[in-house]
């Protein structure tokens, strides 16, 4: 669809401009006030437009704006600190991107060269970027057919997601037979993985508990690499301040983007360790000319100091049981709501029929919440982890209501 000369996506039928933004809420053009439950897909953490950010931004403005791949300017040293320095201890070189597609391919390449495989595990159904690389570890042939061949050396395997009609711990068993045969070949590079739950494509499948440890043990067994996605489950959005602390693994690469600069400018990152960087680091071809420009580092900087110094994380957490409460509580009753899911505040709503998403979302939208439609049957609940309690029950109760008049 083209809409004054920009061209949008599967979204293009409930698109629309917006005036301003701030804290909770969205404007739209006519100057109507919508309450977000978006945070446009887990990049505004903080809130729309946060002031603390802007101010570092423009403050950064006035002394540089950008350094070339071959320098450093000082801010950029701050922030790979200060970033190293919330992970575990053994995560300390960086690499610098321009968001989470690159972060990933970065990993990718430097997972190759590092253990001199060539075989990279995803799962089907996920999101990691937008490159041919990225596309190739979660997009389905029949979704990327028009411009196919993708790379090659990709295998995808089903996430092991939570089953209703299954034991947790059969599924995870099940799980655990399938990548260790796979991986006893050792001719895996990596595995690419979210923490627990699948942000990025909209499902939002969650994993039973120990999935992670157990990836972790097996790729340590049979010397393959695992790359943590925290694009979408870092920065306080899953109850942690990043996903590994779920159950305290530690990636052997991490990448992080969205929520890294709170949507001020576009920066991602590739986080490993000193061994795998020393012996990859002229071999995996890290450059990105834009990749953590200063402006983009100074809104990271204090991105990281605000979710630190407020602990974001323990609010998320509160929010995110406090909804999923609510939501099983008021929508129980209804057959054509099938699931309500999550980590923090990632909240999968899963309907019976795509229909009903669309009229939710449309109808929601009407009434003054701004939703957005995940995979064909699910909704992705993610507000700002900065919302007031008042707010997010307003947006609760628009939601119910509208599902009250469209699902009977």
């Amino acid at each position: 669809m083209l809409k004054k000369r920009i061209i949008y996506n599967e979204f293009s039928d409930w698109t629309f401009d917006v005036l301003k933004a701030k804290g909770s809420f969205i404007w739209n053009k006519k100057g109507n006030k919508l309450i977000d439950f978006t945070s446009g897909w887990n990049v505004t953490n903080l809130g729309w437009n946060n002031p603390e950010i802007s101010n570092a931004v423009i403050k950064q403005a006035k002394k540089s704006t950008y350094a070339p791949m071959w320098t450093a300017d000082e801010v950029q040293n701050r922030f790979a600190k200060a970033l190293t320095d919330s992970l575990p201890k053994s995560l300390v070189a960086v690499g610098r991107a321009t968001g989470g597609t690159e972060a990933n391919e970065e990993a990718i390449k430097t997972a190759r060269a590092y253990t001199g495989r060539k075989k990279i595990i995803g799962f089907k159904d996920t999101y990691h970027g937008q490159s041919f690389g990225t596309m190739s570890l979660g997009h389905l042939p029949d979704y990327v057919k028009d411009i196919s061949p993708m790379v090659g050396g990709y295998m995808q395997m089903d996430f092991p997601k939570v089953r209703d009609n299954e034991k947790p711990g059969v599924t995870l068993n099940k799980f655990a037979k399938k990548l260790e045969k796979i991986l006893a070949k050792k001719d895996v590079a990596a595995i690419v993985t979210e923490a627990n739950i699948i942000t990025g494509w909209g499902t939002t499948f969650v994993a039973p508990r120990g999935y992670i440890s157990l990836v972790r043990r097996l790729t340590k067994k049979y010397g393959t690499l695992l790359i943590l996605d925290e694009v979408g489950t870092g920065f306080s959005r899953c109850g942690k301040l990043y996903g590994m602390e779920i159950e305290k693994v530690t990636p052997d690469i991490a990448t992080f983007a969205k929520g890294l600069s709170n949507g001020v400018a576009a920066i991602g990152a590739m986080v490993t360790t000193k061994k795998i960087a020393d012996k990859t680091y002229d071999k995996s071809n890290l450059t990105s000319t834009f990749g953590w420009t200063p402006i983009a580092c100074a809104a990271a900087l204090k991105t990281l100091q605000i979710h630190k110094r407020e602990k974001m994380w323990k609010k998320a957490k509160r929010d995110g049981e406090y909804l999923m409460s609510v939501l099983r509580k008021k929508l129980g009753k209804y057959k054509n709501i099938t699931d309500v899911r999550g980590i923090g505040m990632e909240i999968g709503l899963e309907f019976s029929e795509g229909s009903l998403v669309d009229m939710v979302v449309k109808g929601a939208r009407q009434k003054g919440l701004l939703l957005v439609k995940g995979e064909e049957r699910n909704i992705q609940i993610m507000p700002p982890l900065t919302i007031q309690r008042k707010e997010l029950d307003r947006g609760l109760d628009i939601l119910i209501d509208v599902i009250n008049s469209k699902a009977r």
